[in-house]
């Protein structure tokens, strides 16, 4: 029979508790895969090795203020317990301090914590962190902004934006399908508002170069998302310390050229970026605009931010601090 994440959070237990650290746990009570029981064994789990104050979220933007009290409180580390959705909150609050971040787990996709080499299990995830107690050694990575909002890995202009955007106003559906359903709602936002006469944009650089398209996509760090297992890349160059965003942007979305682009987008060996309708771009600072006075949507590290008529693009390097 095999061995439950429960069962192994118990074992964890068993070893002889010495404390230094201050740790705050900040998780998202919603998340795709937490639980009370779990998430009760995790902070039981932590307190062998830290002094750890764990809170759940109640709201959106809660994370983000706690962690922010919790910077200017002194804490040696706040672990961001969910999705991608509760790291960004954090790592809003925590941006330009030096109380680093860490990551547990708890979302469907957990493109960050998988960034930075977090194990994607909790379990192991957990254990990772009570290694790390007597060196946690922190390191410096760049974040992005868009409009003002941090974003850790990769922002949306567009097609993928709107996807989110559909995605999140059905939170169980997406909760019980996971990847399958942002599929079957990215065809569904093709077909509808992409097929005949989609939104088109512009990007502005600073360098003076203006691409035109349907859709941008703008990476702080590879990959852009994952599928399942599987990374998902997009624009080639992107990392978490070389001092720019790296983007593509769309050129059309014709019926022909949708599937080519998922294959390459979804390939070990096609690189997407060499797509006959994408053009590639990067830069310290950019502009996405619209040129046909509709408002775009805008998504953050997967999460739905509004409609936009302009979305201002800038890369703070080395701002945030993260224990991985």
């Amino acid at each position: 029979m095999p061995v439950s994440s429960l069962e192994r959070l118990d074992a964890l237990m068993a070893s002889p508790a010495t404390r230094s650290k201050r740790m705050l746990v900040i998780a998202n009570p919603y998340a795709t895969t937490m639980s009370d029981p779990l998430k009760d064994l995790v902070h039981h789990a932590l307190r062998r090795r830290y002094e750890v104050e764990a809170v759940d979220t109640q709201r959106r933007g809660h994370a983000t203020d706690l962690s922010r009290d919790a910077a200017a409180a002194g804490y040696d580390v706040v672990v961001a317990f969910g999705g991608d959705g509760t790291v960004n909150e954090v790592a809003n609050g925590l941006v330009g301090s030096q109380t680093p971040l860490s990551v547990l787990p708890g979302g469907a996709t957990n493109v960050y914590c998988r960034m930075l080499g977090i194990p994607n299990d909790v379990v192991d995830a957990t254990e990772h962190l009570l290694d790390l107690a007597d060196d946690l050694r922190p390191r410096a990575v760049d974040v992005a902004s868009v409009n003002g909002r941090t974003f850790t890995f990769s922002a949306g202009v567009g097609l993928d934006a709107s996807v989110v955007r559909l995605v999140d106003e059905h939170p169980r559906l997406k909760a019980r399908l996971g990847p399958w359903y942002f599929a079957q709602a990215g065809i569904s936002t093709f077909l509808r508002h992409y097929l005949v006469r989609p939104p088109r944009l512009a990007v502005r650089t600073a360098d003076g170069r203006t691409l035109a398209g349907v859709s941008a996509f703008v990476q702080n760090a590879a990959p852009y998302t994952y599928f399942r297992r599987r990374p998902v890349h997009l624009a080639d160059d992107a990392g978490l310390d070389s001092g720019e965003v790296t983007g593509v942007v769309l050129t059309r979305a014709g019926p022909l050229d949708i599937p080519t682009v998922i294959f390459r987008a979804l390939s070990d060996r096609a690189r997407i970026a060499r797509h006959s309708k994408m053009e590639t771009f990067q830069g310290r600072d950019l502009r996405v605009v619209s040129t046909d006075e509709r408002p775009l949507p805008v998504q953050v590290d997967g999460d739905y931010i509004g409609d936009h008529s302009e979305a201002v693009f800038s890369v703070a390097p080395g701002a945030l601090r993260v224990v991985a």
